[in-house]
């Protein structure tokens, strides 16, 4: 069976969550990290070096870096029941992939102040000049995705994929943290989709940001 190792509440766990619930995959869940700890014993240093989470094993095979995950889990249909997550035209699976490092590289980074500040710093101690700069470069990103968006319904072609679960997290914490931001109609379009599939509902939108 499919083991992964950690908490609900981590961005990159909740990718990996939420591809295992589209695609309906047996599996057990072992929180770690955060205020459950554990990521620095040598026992889980041993499958992560890093250190980070989410890891999984799968039949002795250990993997860890999320959107890694992410394509891993939806190349083997074992156990999914009809689902899929990877696209079939190679061009579409390379769109995917792009938007997913794209999260990783450009998104995620200028959007980390803007969390850290706002959900996990005490309101007396935040650097209100370093969120306000992070949160407007933050909506320069996410400017960019919107007018991705303008020409599909999805990130990859007009069908869900692995390609849309790493922005859709981040998404959801910006949407709810950056108020006054410009009107992003496509993303708006594309997140009202995102929300109403039940396994974004349980593995994201229904969990607390900390």
């Amino acid at each position: 069976m499919l083991k992964i190792w950690g908490r609900t509440t981590s961005a990159n766990v909740q990718k990996v969550m939420w591809a295992v619930g589209e695609l309906a995959l047996p599996h057990e869940r072992v929180d770690l990290g955060g205020p459950f700890g554990g990521n620095r014993e040598p026992d889980y240093l041993a499958k992560n070096p890093n250190g980070f989470v989410p890891t999984i094993e799968d039949d002795g095979f250990v993997l860890w870096e999320s959107n890694t995950i992410l394509r891993y889990l939806a190349a083997n249909p074992a156990g999914s029941a009809g689902a899929t997550l990877e696209p079939a035209d190679r061009r579409d699976r390379a769109r995917a992939s792009q938007w997913m490092d794209w999260e990783l590289t450009v998104a995620s980074p200028v959007f980390r102040p803007v969390f850290i500040g706002l959900v996990r710093t005490p309101a007396a101690q935040r650097d209100a000049a370093a969120i306000a700069a992070a949160t407007e470069t933050s909506i320069a990103a996410m400017t960019i995705l919107d007018a991705a968006l303008a020409g599909s319904a999805y990130l990859a072609g007009d069908t869900f994929s692995y390609g849309d679960i790493p922005l859709a997290v981040l998404v959801r914490r910006f949407l709810e943290l950056v108020v006054e931001r410009p009107s992003l109609s496509n993303i708006e379009r594309w997140y009202t989709a995102i929300e109403a599939r039940p396994a974004f509902r349980e593995h994201v939108g229904g969990i607390p940001m900390v």
